[in-house]
């Protein structure tokens, strides 16, 4: 009987173990209900109708709005290890003066760049302080009044409903 119990508390030990190796998938971005970005056409579609169709846009154009991205992606995610991008589709609408689509693209992860970042850090002027000097360069710099009268101190508990 206890080798039985053994056997099985094994055997469930290690289908549990087995079952967190499943990889976990995450759908990120937008995700279409029924109609798809790629579904949008060209010269008959209008703002209004991309809008009722596929609802707002996951990023509009930095220097003009009109541009519409509709971006998704799929990852991968295995125990420990870092995720994987299995899939990724940005669609692009274009639209024109009047508000009617002129050019929908469609980039997937085959499109993507790597972008290194930079660790440099910009310089700023003046002098290095250090630890010392920034947690007790402020004594003494206040006005006495300040510190016991006035309840309105920048940064002070005299908000709206502080210090009660």
């Amino acid at each position: 009987m206890p080798n039985a119990f053994f056997k099985m508390t094994a055997f469930a030990g290690m289908a549990l173990s087995l079952a967190a190796c499943n990889p976990t998938l995450r759908n990120h971005g937008y995700i279409a209900a029924e109609d798809k970005p790629q579904a949008v056409e060209a010269n008959s579609d209008t703002k209004a109708s991309v809008l009722a169709r596929l609802g707002n846009p996951s990023v509009k154009s930095t220097f003009d709005e009109d541009t519409w991205y509709y971006l998704s992606s799929v990852r991968q995610r295995l125990a420990y290890l870092r995720p994987l991008t299995e899939s990724r589709t940005i669609t692009a609408i274009t639209f024109n003066e009047d508000g009617q689509v002129l050019k929908v693209a469609e980039y997937g992860l085959e499109n993507g760049q790597y972008v290194n970042y930079v660790d440099r850090e910009t310089p700023t002027r003046g002098r290095e302080l250090s630890l010392l000097e920034q947690v007790f360069g402020t004594i003494g710099r206040l006005p006495a009044q300040q510190l016991g009268g006035n309840r309105d101190i920048p940064g002070g508990s005299g908000g709206p409903g502080g210090g009660r």
